[in-house]
C-alpha cells in the first residue's frame, strides 16, 4: 500500500468514527473529535475542504512544509556547523548536489584522497567507528548531531570500547560504510545520516550500522534505527539507545535483525 492509498484509507475510518459519532449526539461533538484527532498526529487528516479543493490555509501549510523539505535536500551542511563540532570532512566521488541526488551509486564510494584521510584520521583498527554524512537532509544533521554524536562517543567509551575519530561525509550514502569499515579496519561501523525528509519533518536523522561491514554486503547484515528527532526519538534518547545497540553488536559479533 502506497501513501496516497494509506493516507485514503485513514481518512476514510476518520469520516466513519465522525458520522457515527454525529449519529449518537451531535455536528458540535463530531467537530471536537477532529479538533482532537488533529491534534494527535502530524498527518493531514480532518482538514476539510473548500468545494473540490483543499482549504487555503491546508494548501498554504502543504506548500510550507514541502519547501521546508525541498531546502533540506537541496542545502549543504554548514561548515560552520562542522567547525564547532570539530568535524574533519571528505567527500565522495559525487561533484555536487545534482550528481550526488541522480547517481546513488556514487554517493557510496570514495576518490583516493578521501580514503586517505579517512585512514589518517583512524590510523589503527577500533572496536567501534562513528560518523556523520549529510544523506538526504542537511537539517537533519544540524539538528541532531550536537546532542547524539557525544553521547554515542561518551557512553562506548565508558563501556569500555576503543572508539574512532568521528568525521564527516559530504554528499554520503549509506553505503559509506563498506568502504570505511575496509579501510580503517573497524569493527563495527555506524553512520549518522539524513533521511528522505518528508511532509511531516525535515529534521529525521538515521543511524545504520554493522558488523565487518565491506563492499558488496547485503542490506540484511545493516542494523538500523530511524526517526531520530523531536517529533519522534529524540537525539539523547536516540544516543543512548545506540550504545546498547553498537555494544550488544559488538559484543555478539553480528548486525541485521536481532
Amino acid at each position: 500500500m502506497n501513501r496516497q492509498d494509506t493516507e485514503r484509507l485513514i481518512d476514510q475510518i476518520t469520516k466513519a468514527v465522525i458520522a457515527e459519532l454525529e449519529k449518537r449526539e451531535n455536528s458540535d461533538d463530531g467537530a471536537a473529535v477532529q479538533e482532537r484527532l488533529r491534534a494527535s498526529t502530524s498527518a493531514r487528516i480532518c482538514v476539510g475542504r473548500a468545494g473540490t479543493r483543499l482549504r487555503t490555509d491546508t494548501y498554504l501549510d502543504f506548500r510550507a512544509d514541502h519547501a521546508i523539505a525541498r531546502d533540506a535536500v537541496l542545502l549543504d551542511v554548514d561548515s560552520a556547523f562542522l567547525e564547532s563540532m570539530s568535524l574533519e570532512s571528505v567527500t565522495t566521488r559525487c561533484c555536487d548536489k545534482d550528481e550526488f541526488l541522480t547517481r546513488p551509486d556514487l554517493g557510496r564510494v570514495f576518490p583516493q584522497e578521501s580514503l586517505e584521510k579517512i585512514r589518517a584520521l583512524n590510523p589503527e583498527p577500533v572496536d567501534v567507528l562513528v560518523y556523520l554524512a549529510d544523506g538526504l537532509s542537511s537539517r537533519a544533521v544540524e539538528a541532531n548531531a550536537q546532542t547524539i554524536l557525544p553521547i554515542i562517543l561518551e557512553g562506548l567509551r565508558g563501556a569500555g570500547l576503543k572508539v574512532g575519530q568521528p568525521f564527516f561525509v559530504k554528499y554520503g550514502r549509506v553505503g559509506t560504510m563498506e568502504e570505511v569499515a575496509q579501510t580503517t579496519g573497524a569493527a563495527v561501523v555506524c553512520v549518522l545520516l539524513g533521511e528522505r525528509p518528508g511532509l511531516g519533518s525535515a529534521e529525521s536523522m538515521s543511524a545504520y550500522l554493522a558488523y565487518n561491514a565491506r563492499v558488496g554486503m547485503p542490506e540484511s547484515e545493516r542494523t538500523v534505527v530511524s526517526n531520530i528527532y523531536a517529533g519522534g526519538i529524540n537525539a539523547a534518547e536516540g544516543g543512548a539507545y545506540l550504545v546498547e545497540v553498537l555494544e550488544r553488536v559488538f559484543q555478539e559479533r553480528k548486525s541485521g535483525v536481532l
